[in-house]
């Protein structure tokens, strides 16, 4: 912070004096004698002294003037190329060094140029030059426009190898300094307007207009032609600049989120009384208008310098501190401008500081940029570990819950298997062996009922041995399985079994209880023929029938026996069995007469069924 207060001090102090030192050898202007001509008044004709501002002495009046100006003999050394280093000289002029012209720049009386936006140097060919200690005279004529800054600020006479030098450091100081701050106030404002547009900060919105409206004031130091006519290119920066010292006091308690309705209230109000004081200024030649508006502009800043005292001294804010620094150098640069650059006081100057000044804000925008970027990376990060400590916690918690979860379904699955196997052992099987029981219980048994019913327990115990098997999405084994079982009895009781299964897709996996019932379905079917058809022959069609909504699996059993009695409804447990085990799995089951002359019975059962 030391280092920053130096070199703020320097440029206030240090700065402005800068392009005083003479250098060795040359001569230092100081008096001329002129012939003025303002308009509207007569004709002066008096000495003046050297800087002489035009606007100072016939305020809101352009003219004419032709200084006349002696250089002493002794400034001349022979044999050193003479030049002559100039600043101020507007705003169109011609210089003449002993009666031949030495230099033009633009056409007196035409407002197109203005030639004193920077430092002159007129290399003087030796053969101009009077000898014999005779005086070397200098005579410059020029026309000004009202309120453009007219004048003649200073004129060095001597070698043009010290002139040279000194020509660059002012060139540097005055015009490359001007460019550099319009292109990094453009740069620095475009990257605001950017932030603003997608974030909608009124922080960088107030820099973007700010910075923005500061570029048309120190373009104006350079361009010798403006893009529009004087006075209304003179508005136009006038106003840009007001706007530009306005906003950046804005900024200021924008960046320290102080923002009194009062004085935020009354910068807007001084903004736009100082906007409108302009234009008339410019409009009606009244200089004092202008001045008016920037004594508003400078009384505004400075009320808002207490505010940033207190963030740096009392709150103890480091941004604070950096603006109290920069905000009392551009206070301290838009006095002098104020005091002795526009209204000519303690001995007047010709040089504006404030441009200077407002650079540093520049510099603290773009810091607040990067300290911004770089609290937000490193909130990102805290809270990128943050969440990814506690995503690793939601997993352990997940996981522990997965596996309890696991564990209560594997212990849920045995349970329900469990179940159905008790269930099925129950109806199945249980309730052939209770049936079993009383054949065996009558007094004088029938050896035939007692081996049905043992065969059809059999029948039961092996079908739930077999819907444990692992083939719960293959239909073609569920059902050779079941082939396999009543092979063995179909050929004891002689008939024949022409097996017709057609190609089925793999299936999506179905339930062992939806295979299981499909399996009685089908055991009570075949048991019905062997019981009561007396057949001699069974067809089994199997087909998948994918084109129809939903896909279903067709089961055809039909038998050549003696078939189901002419206009009567099949009836009978068995058969009633059979149809709500087929509504259990969602089939429809379908039982008739396979020919009104041959007789047999035909037993149908469509069974929707998914693909995988």
């Amino acid at each position: 912070m030391q280092a920053v207060l130096q070199l703020l001090l320097w440029l206030v102090l240090a700065a402005p004096f800068a392009h005083a030192a003479t250098p060795p050898g040359t001569t230092d202007v100081d008096w001329a004698e002129a012939s003025l001509e303002p308009d509207g008044l007569p004709l002066q004709v008096r000495q003046v002294a050297l800087p002489f501002r035009w606007d100072h002495e016939f305020p809101g009046r352009g003219g004419k003037a032709s200084y006349r100006i002696v250089l002493p003999p002794d400034a001349v050394r022979a044999g050193d190329a003479q030049a002559l280093l100039m600043s101020g000289l507007g705003n169109q002029a011609a210089v003449w060094f002993n009666g031949a012209l030495v230099a033009n720049y633009g056409v007196l009386g035409d407002p197109a140029y203005d030639a004193g936006k920077g430092n002159l140097l007129i290399p003087l060919a030796a053969a101009l030059r009077r000898g014999d200690g005779q005086p070397q005279e200098l005579l410059i004529q020029a026309t000004m426009q009202r309120q453009r800054g007219g004048g003649l600020a200073s004129v060095l006479y001597g070698p043009e190898a010290s002139l040279a030098p000194l020509h660059r450091s002012q060139q540097n100081w005055r015009n490359t300094s001007a460019i550099v701050y319009a292109v990094s106030l453009l740069l620095m404002g475009g990257l605001a307007a950017g932030l603003w547009l997608r974030q909608r900060d009124a922080l960088y919105g107030c820099f973007a207009l700010a910075a923005l409206s500061g570029v048309a004031r120190n373009l104006d130091r350079v361009l010798t032609e403006g893009p529009v006519p004087w006075p209304l290119w003179g508005a136009v920066v006038a106003v840009c600049y007001a706007c530009h010292i306005g906003l950046i006091a804005r900024f200021v308690l924008l960046v320290l989120d102080r923002n009194p309705p009062w004085l935020v209230r009354s910068i807007y109000g001084a903004l736009a009384l100082s906007v409108v004081l302009a234009c008339a200024s410019f409009a009606f030649a009244l200089p004092a208008l202008w001045t008016t508006g920037l004594a508003i502009l400078q009384v505004t800043s400075t009320i808002c310098l207490p505010y940033v005292v207190h963030g740096a001294l009392v709150a103890r804010r480091r941004i604070a501190g950096v603006l109290m620094a920069a905000g009392t150098l551009a206070i301290l640069a838009g006095a002098h401008d104020l005091l002795l650059v526009r209204m000519g006081l303690f001995g007047g100057a010709y040089y504006t500081l404030t441009s200077h000044a407002i650079f540093f804000f520049v510099m603290i925008l773009a810091g607040l940029v990067v300290e911004r970027y770089s609290r937000t990376v490193a909130d990102y990060r805290s809270l990128n570990a943050n969440l990814a400590a506690r995503v690793a916690e939601r997993e352990e918690q997940l996981r522990g819950a997965f596996e309890t979860v696991r564990k209560q379904q594997e212990e849920q699955a045995v349970l329900l298997e469990r179940q159905r196997i008790m269930r099925e052992i129950h109806d199945g099987v249980g309730s052939q062996l209770v049936g079993l029981l009383n054949v065996v219980n009558q007094p004088a048994p029938d050896r035939d009922v007692v081996e049905e019913h043992v065969k059809l327990a059999l029948d039961e115990m092996r079908m739930a041995v077999d819907s444990l098997q692992p083939m719960h999405d293959d239909l073609t084994t569920v059902l050779a399985t079941l082939r396999y079982r009543l092979q063995p009895r179909l050929d004891a009781a002689g008939i024949e079994l022409v097996w017709d299964v057609a190609l089925i897709p793999t299936l999506a996996p179905f339930a062992a209880q939806a295979a299981l019932q499909l399996q009685r379905i089908l055991l009570e079917a075949f048991t019905n023929v062997l019981k009561h058809a007396g057949a001699t022959r069974i067809v089994m069609h199997v087909g998948w029938h994918g084109e129809q909504t939903p896909p279903l699996v067709r089961i055809v059993l039909t038998d050549n026996g003696r078939g189901l009695p002419a206009n009567e409804r099949p009836g009978g447990h068995g058969l009633a069995n059979m149809r709500s085990r087929a509504q259990a799995i969602g089939a429809r089951l379908q039982i008739e007469r396979a020919d009104a002359q041959a007789g047999g019975t035909r037993v149908s059962l469509d069974w929707p069924c998914a693909l995988p």
